[in-house]
């Protein structure tokens, strides 16, 4: 199964100024999160961050940050537990506002609902701590949950890959930030086609 672009969401967890110094492969983790940040937003993929307790970790760096649609700040480990869910989920129909007679004939119909978006794209850090917890719970709320190795790090090598086991196991798929981006892409005929290129060669 190929992630599908029109039914996926992508997730970044805790991309923080005090926290970057001390993970794995840090700078290579970084540029895959904003590359995928940059690529999920051109093809209007909903993008959302969350922070750790960024009063005291830092908030997320901007050339990320300006991707995400909204970022959580969180004390819990799960951005699940502070509500992450709940922007997940599609956006229920608004009813038109006034009566029959003021409003146009379209706007007297029912409006259809947002699109539900069940594919969760989820990379950041601590792999083993808050993205380990949100993505365990993604998946008891049955999300399909797609990890981005590349673009995850613990301050350990071990904690991390002990994160990709568990996850393995519990059911997410581990994926690369290029599957992810040739995967939302599909065809080298696609207008954002240059754009991926850009970014990942």
């Amino acid at each position: 199964m190929l992630i599908d672009a029109q039914e996926c969401q992508l997730v970044l967890v805790d991309y923080q100024t005090k926290l970057q110094p001390v993970m794995a492969d840090a700078s290579q983790v970084w540029a895959n999160a904003g590359r995928l940040a940059e690529l999920g937003s051109a093809l209007g993929i909903p993008v959302w961050g969350t922070e750790q307790n960024p009063s005291r970790l830092g908030e997320m760096p901007p050339e990320i940050r300006r991707h995400c649609r909204q970022v959580l700040a969180k004390m819990q480990f799960s951005a699940v537990e502070e509500g992450l869910g709940e922007w997940l989920q599609p956006e229920p129909p608004q009813a038109p506002r006034g009566n029959a007679r003021s409003l146009p004939r379209h706007l007297q119909k029912p409006q259809a609902a947002a699109q539900e978006r069940k594919s969760i794209v989820l990379a950041g850090c601590e792999a083993h701590i808050c993205l380990l917890q949100t993505a365990l719970d993604l998946l008891e709320d049955e999300f399909e949950v797609w990890v981005v190795t590349d673009a995850c790090s613990s301050r350990t090598e071990r904690n991390r890959d002990a994160a990709y086991d568990r996850l393995a196991g519990a059911g997410a798929e581990l994926v690369t930030a290029e599957m992810v981006a040739f995967e939302w892409i599909r065809s080298a005929e696609h207008p954002d086609f240059q754009l991926l290129q850009n970014l990942f060669k």
